[in-house]
């Protein structure tokens, strides 16, 4: 049966963010307990009155509270350049490095002194806290980019196929070719290029090799991959045992429909997430 590109279109979701996606709290809190008795202990400078001499005999005592540092400035690692009249300086968190006096100078001077002494904050334990929740945000990209393969993969689940015995995620051709002895040399252009599946399913008669995406934005990626994928479509049309599959979806496709129609209109197994949720994958791989 005949599709209509324009109402399959039409289903095409503009999120698939999950309640996973905007913050990663198991992330945020283990990040945060690893230094939270370096952070209870530099809470006795909250509302010091001799601030920097307090400073002083903490990072004497106990060194290692240095290494909580850069994360009271939203920053990773234990590194810290900065630069100013007084010229450029490179500061390890690592333990002490450098004096103790010039630790204080980087203190005061980036704030963090003035931060705690005058109670602009009252524990930094929670302070680190909304520091980890900010810079988890920006991980959201990241975790964008497997939200689509996390989903088609619990449909898989769904139905019953096993990871690593009916479904397998991220086989390249020549692991494809090496396990059920198939030659897919009409993709891999007589061994030339290499191609990775995001999954591959073992069906009853065939192989399915099954990319997915989602696209929320335009751009020029939409019309390399709708190309991409229509040449893959025409170089295993006439595979008896294998079947390329492409799942994709988001609002992004509405400025690159052409291309998309033109992979639509010569992929048949060319399916969205509605597609999903109305038994594709018991219809089409079981």
């Amino acid at each position: 049966m005949s599709r209509d590109f324009d109402k399959w279109l039409s289903g095409f979701r503009d999120s698939i963010a999950d309640y996973k996606y905007y913050v990663d709290f198991e992330k945020v809190f283990s990040n945060v307990d690893s230094v939270r008795i370096e952070l209870n202990i530099l809470n006795s400078l909250i509302g010091s009155k001799n601030i920097e001499l307090d400073f002083e005999r903490i990072v004497a005592r106990y060194p290692e509270t240095l290494r909580c540092i850069p994360i009271l400035l939203a920053k990773r690692g234990t590194e810290i350049k900065a630069m100013d009249a007084d010229g450029e300086f490179c500061y390890d968190f690592n333990g002490l490095s450098c004096s103790i006096d010039q630790y204080k100078v980087f203190m005061r001077k980036t704030g963090l002194f003035d931060l705690m002494e005058h109670h602009i904050i009252h524990n930094l334990f929670d302070y680190v806290t909304g520091v980890e929740v900010g810079l988890d945000s920006n991980g959201r990209k990241n975790r964008g980019g497997h939200l689509m393969e996390h989903l088609v993969e619990s449909y898989l689940v769904r139905v019953g196929l096993v990871e690593g015995e009916t479904y397998f995620k991220e086989m390249y051709i020549h692991e494809i070719e090496g396990k059920w002895g198939i030659d897919l040399s009409a993709i891999s252009n007589n061994g030339q290029a290499e191609k990775r599946f995001d999954f591959v399913v073992r069906g009853e008669d065939k192989i399915y090799g099954i990319e997915t995406n989602f696209y929320s934005g335009s751009g020029s990626k939409l019309n390399e991959t709708a190309r991409s994928y229509k040449t893959i479509a025409l170089e295993t049309r006439d595979l008896p045992y294998f079947d390329f599959v492409w799942i994709t979806d988001g609002q992004g496709w509405i400025s690159a429909r052409r291309n998309l129609k033109e992979t639509f209109d010569v992929l048949e197994n060319l399916y969205n997430i509605k597609d999903l949720e109305e038994g594709m994958v018991r219809r089409v791989l079981i």
